[in-house]
């Protein structure tokens, strides 16, 4: 076995994640060595399942993670932006296979059309004929595919919007599939053009994620499956990157259990198996057993909220897992759950691939220990370079609405009182000298001894927020990291958690009760986690080219990937 996981299709993890460490982006290397040879990382165990490094220069200790698992994640959730191939002579041994029919006369020509209005092309050399069908061939009622996509995006269940669409609830699934395609084939050919280099000058992407409750289906096991969805945004264009949910639905459990237990996973620590990713029977039985009755408290404050989330993380024998199955969840009955910090290395990875063509990135994160590594792994080249910055984002979220008015009116009030104090001064250089001042009053928190500023202009969705600046180099002037702690926000990806919460009849939050031992149920909710995903990834689509805002623009007009609000049409008829 080796002692690291191996590097798979360039990505390797396996190294310290503290940027200001000598040892930041350098991976460990298979032999220990000796004496000024000897490897920069000493591999120890923080657990019989997971082994970390140790860090010889600044003591950390990254958890080892499986290389190959997350090549797997980015591929998955990467895999509509593959150049669909283009339809030609399907005869494998003439020399017209593989040529499209969009090279012309020289290989093909026009040769009518089909009874279902398809067009068909005869082959210049081997003179066979084929058809090359629309996107909706072989659909009976193709003309309600636009109104289901509308009533998808607006909060319809689905009884109700078989109801009004006049479809069949067993047409209604094939229908989804259909329409998840479309959307997929739609912002593929999109977005490939963000792998191509696409030009932008700045983004600020606020990463977070958000939970989802699959109601159980069967009343002798009211267990949920719980999964979680990692998004990011920009904050300027609004521009959703991905929502990805740890969930794997063309991948059969029966074949992967059978094979892990034929290839011997389970007796290997986690980052050498072979499928390191997924969720396996007996981990998520073990992971029940040892899972904890409750998070640490905090003591009512921001910086207590802070400081037990730290906590929180330091106990935990990986402080990149934040899943913790108990006894009201149970694992997919259908596909399989992935490990969610192998959804965060994959979301992070696409992430990194689509924003090459941004000059600066600057990347805002919940407070989560998985995502900062997540982060600090995908990134590592771009912050090495200073071209890539990324910041702890915490929101003190269980505010009323009228505690959040309060904070609102403090904040106006002071500086307002400022403005008088310096008229000088406008108002710009008024928020950054209130930030300046922030500054000299920063509180140390945590096991890591990280910085926090406590932002001094609340809003009402953002009440109370405290920044934490991940990646300092020191290298900034203090005009210059103030106008960066004043970009520091989350309020596009909640923004788009709120839209998902609010149109997506299946992702309504359901209520747990005391009577129901904590156990939820919603009879809007999904039964199968492919539903999730479908209409996570549609949803997308239709927020950033179909919904408007108070600009009369789309996210992708202000990013510059569409001139125009794209037609539901040009979306559920798209052909490449």
């Amino acid at each position: 076995m080796p002692r690291i996981p191996p590097a798979c299709e360039g990505i390797q993890v396996n190294f310290c994640k503290n940027p200001g460490c000598e040892n930041y982006g350098i991976p460990a290397a298979q032999t220990t060595g000796r004496g000024a040879q000897r490897d920069r990382y000493a591999v120890v165990s923080a657990g019989r399942q997971y082994p970390v490094l140790k860090c010889h220069a600044c003591g950390e200790y990254p958890p080892l993670k499986s290389n190959q698992g997350i090549a797997e994640e980015r591929k998955r959730l990467g895999v509509y932006l593959s150049v669909p191939p283009e339809p030609s002579c399907p005869d494998f041994d003439c020399v017209n296979h593989g040529i499209s029919v969009s090279r012309g006369s020289p290989h093909y020509r026009r040769y009518g059309t089909t009874r279902s209005g398809s067009k068909r092309y005869r082959c210049n050399t081997c003179t066979k004929t084929f058809s090359v069908g629309d996107a909706t061939v072989g659909q009976k009622q193709p003309h309600k595919n636009r109104l289901i996509f509308q009533l998808l995006m607006n909060r319809s269940p689905f009884r109700r919007l078989c109801e009004i669409a006049d479809i069949a609830p067993g047409t209604l699934y094939p229908k989804l599939d259909f329409l998840h395609r479309q959307c997929l084939a739609f912002v593929g050919h999109r977005e490939r053009r963000l792998l191509e280099g696409f030009s932008i000058p700045r983004l600020y992407i606020g990463v977070d994620r958000q939970d989802y409750v699959v109601n159980w289906t069967q009343r002798e096991d009211k267990r949920n499956v719980q999964l979680t969805a990692v998004g990011s945004a920009d904050n300027v264009t609004r521009y959703v990157f991905g929502m990805h949910l740890n969930f794997d639905p063309d991948v059969a459990a029966d074949v992967i259990e059978q094979d892990a237990a034929t290839l011997g996973d389970g007796e290997l620590q986690m980052p050498f198996r072979r499928h390191a990713r997924l969720w396996l029977a007996s981990d998520y039985a073990a992971a029940q057993h040892r899972a904890k009755s409750a998070l640490s408290s905090a003591d009512g404050t921001l910086n207590g909220a802070v400081a037990a989330r730290y906590k929180d993380a330091e106990s935990r024998s990986d402080v990149e897992v934040f899943e913790e199955p108990g006894r009201t969840t149970q694992l997919p009955k259908s596909g399989m759950q992935v490990h969610a910090e192998y959804t965060l290395y994959g979301h992070c990875f696409l992430l990194r691939d689509l924003s090459m063509g941004a000059e600066k990135v600057r990347l805002f994160l919940d407070q989560d220990s998985g995502m900062r590594a997540a982060v600090l792994g995908a990134f590592a080249e771009r912050v090495t370079e200073r071209s890539a910055d990324a910041f702890y984002v915490r929101i003190n979220k269980d505010m009323t609405v009228d505690d959040r008015k309060h904070a609102l009116k403090r904040s106006r009030e002071r500086f307002h009182a400022l403005e008088e104090e310096r008229p000088d001064l406008d108002r710009q250089a008024l928020r950054l000298l209130l930030i300046k001042e922030a500054l000299a009053d920063m509180s140390v928190i945590g096991h890591w001894k990280d910085r926090w500023l406590t932002h001094p202009f609340p809003s009402m969705s953002e009440p109370e927020k405290a920044v934490c600046y991940l990646t300092d180099h020191d290298d900034y002037d203090e005009d210059h990291l103030a106008r960066l702690y004043n970009k520091a926000s989350l309020h596009a990806i909640d923004t788009f958690f709120m839209q998902v919460r609010r149109r997506l009849s299946l992702l309504e939050r359901p209520i747990a009760t005391a009577s129901n031992n904590r156990r939820v149920w919603h009879g809007y909710s999904a039964y199968n986690p492919r539903s999730i995903v479908q209409l996570l990834e549609m949803f997308r689509v239709f927020y950033n080219y179909v919904l408007v805002g108070m600009d009369k623009q789309t996210p992708a007009m202000r990013l510059g990937l569409a001139k125009g609000r794209v037609s539901l049409e040009d979306i559920v008829y798209f052909q490449p």
